[in-house]
């Protein structure tokens, strides 16, 4: 089956949320400074700003994690199934350090985001969002693939940019991650 190409996240946002409220817990891959990859699962949580997806992880800010991101932001979050169905999203991934992001994530945790994903922080993190444990990364996605277990029919999402470049430097991915939704 060929595979879809959209400009445009509306495209797949049903079906991204619906795929990760069911996986919920997502494989984080990052690179070390001599291009090994890492993976750990971890659960991010999702919301859509302006037409993009926009993902937030409440983390230990662990030496590993620290340099791998200073190292190289790119990183990649996979999702998987019994039933096949995956997630992977490629994405810029860099602290959100400020009171209001920390908040944000926090709340969204809380909240469910989507609905059914995400959990009380405060069991791990009892100081709240100010909790100097709490660490957040903010997840740019530049790339979202679908795929769907039944017929292995992919949909990718890049999103349209100017001079049709969707994928971002690593400077653009830092100066779009100090920006708040």
């Amino acid at each position: 089956m060929p595979t879809v190409e959209v400009d445009s996240f509306t495209d797949l946002q049903d079906t991204f949320f619906s795929y990760v409220r069911d996986i919920k817990y997502a494989t984080m891959i990052t690179v070390d400074r001599r291009n090994r990859p890492r993976a750990r699962v971890l659960l991010p949580v999702w919301e859509v700003v302006d037409g993009r997806p926009v993902g937030w992880l409440a983390v230990y800010r662990t030496p590993v994690k620290t340099a791998h991101l200073a190292h190289s932001p790119h990183t990649t979050y996979s999702y998987w199934n019994p039933r096949q169905n995956t997630v992977h999203v490629d994405a810029l991934s860099t602290w959100a350090e400020a009171p209001a992001d920390r908040r944000h994530a926090w709340d969204l945790y809380l909240q469910g985001s989507p609905p059914g994903v995400g959990y009380d922080p405060v069991h791990f993190w009892r100081g709240g969002p100010e909790d100097p444990g709490y660490h957040v990364i903010r997840i740019d996605p530049w790339r979202v693939q679908l795929v769907r277990g039944s017929d292995l029919r992919s949909t990718i999402w890049r999103p349209a940019a100017a001079g049709g470049d969707a994928l971002p430097d690593a400077a653009d991915g830092l100066a779009r991650a100090s920006r708040r939704p």
